[in-house]
């Protein structure tokens, strides 16, 4: 009896050691670079915004020249 349970303690502190090696790990590292975020698209449109507002009131003052 004593042997059996000598026998079912190695096997569990196996098992347990085999589990705990197949156990999956997840690292989370911040980024070395540091994000950027494009903005190109917004300030284009804004950009043409403002031209064709001044290129209306130009063509509006000098009918003439267009």
């Amino acid at each position: 009896m004593k042997r059996y349970r000598q026998v079912l303690f190695g096997f569990c502190i196996a098992s347990f050691a085999g589990l705990n090696a197949c156990t999956p790990t997840v690292q989370v590292a911040a980024p070395s670079e540091p994000i950027t975020i494009n903005l190109n698209i917004k300030l284009d449109a804004d950009v043409r915004l403002k031209l064709e507002k001044t290129a209306s009131t130009d063509i509006k003052e000098n009918p003439g020249v267009f």
